[in-house]
């Protein structure tokens, strides 16, 4: 093995992918980068066959990848090419055959340019039989208005935010302000659907955590479950910025402790809906201890 623990390895893939917090991208073409990539403590990777990928390097990448899943050095999750193209048709005959032996490291795709939902239907039918999971990446206009067909289809794990593509095709500034109505659309998609929380695209920040860390929080209160990463320096960042703090949990046990009795703490009223919030943060503050 390279660096992932036993645990990880014990967990079935829809299971990990499911509940990652954070998804750490490596080129596909860098090998030797797959081992830094699976201690860095990140949910889940995503070995990158798309943009982190230059067009002459397709088939290398995807012979690097198949050969850490064969060998089981690496387990991670595959980003292929958009659906339709010659690339992506290559890819998923090479990683259904991996994910037929009867060992391997993959855990399922991540899908670029998600908007056909029949394509994205098919896929998942295919991945469903083989355990795999299913992550389609919401990148486009036509994405976000049919995210709620895709989060509904049979197979889909979760959803995941392109923000960058997003604002190019929409002609839009990268600030995130200018994202919200997207954002929210996966949230309640996914909520709707009854899936996992979404992935939110990743920061483009590496070495200026401050700006990783307002990007994450800001993912949080959107109600996203998780983030995106593009290098292994974002990973604690993320991962602490989506763990309830001690004023959080300060508050939660006040409510709940207070549940039973008073009708308000500090001026705010205690009611189903604030009770269900605090036991939330508490459910999530064990979970991660």
């Amino acid at each position: 093995m390279i660096g992932q623990s036993d645990v990880l390895f014990e967990t079935p893939g829809i299971e990990l992918v499911a509940a990652a917090v954070t998804a750490l991208f490596v080129p596909g073409d860098r090998p030797e980068r797959f081992a830094k990539a699976a201690a860095s403590g990140a949910g889940v990777v995503i070995a990158d066959l798309e943009d982190a990928v230059a067009p002459v390097n397709k088939a290398k990448a995807l012979a690097a990848v198949v050969d850490s899943l064969t060998r089981v050095d690496l387990r991670a999750l595959v980003r292929i090419n958009p659906l339709g193209t010659e690339s992506s048709k290559a890819e998923i005959v090479a990683l259904l055959n991996v994910a037929r032996q009867a060992k391997h490291g993959l855990l399922g795709l991540v899908i670029p340019k998600a908007e056909d939902s029949l394509a994205l239907r098919n896929l998942a039918s295919r991945c469903e039989l083989l355990d795999l999971a299913v992550v389609p990446l919401i990148e486009t206009a036509v994405g976000v208005i049919g995210a709620a067909d895709v989060a509904g289809i049979s197979g889909i794990t979760r959803l995941s935010f392109g923000a960058i593509d997003y604002a190019l095709d929409i002609d839009a500034g990268t600030d995130d302000r200018f994202l919200d109505h997207a954002r929210s659309a996966l949230v309640v998609s996914s909520r709707a659907a009854g899936i996992p929380a979404p992935l939110d695209s990743p920061a483009i920040y590496i070495k200026e955590i401050e700006k990783v860390q307002t990007s994450a929080k800001l993912a949080r209160g959107f109600g996203f479950g998780g983030k995106l990463c593009i290098h292994p320096s974002q990973v604690p960042v993320v991962n602490q910025a989506f763990r309830p703090g001690p004023d959080e949990v300060e508050w939660a046990e006040s409510v709940v402790s207070a549940a039973g009795g008073a009708s308000q703490i500090e001026g705010q009223m205690i009611d189903r809906p604030v009770i269900e919030r605090a036991q939330r943060i508490l459910a999530r503050t064990r979970k991660e201890n």
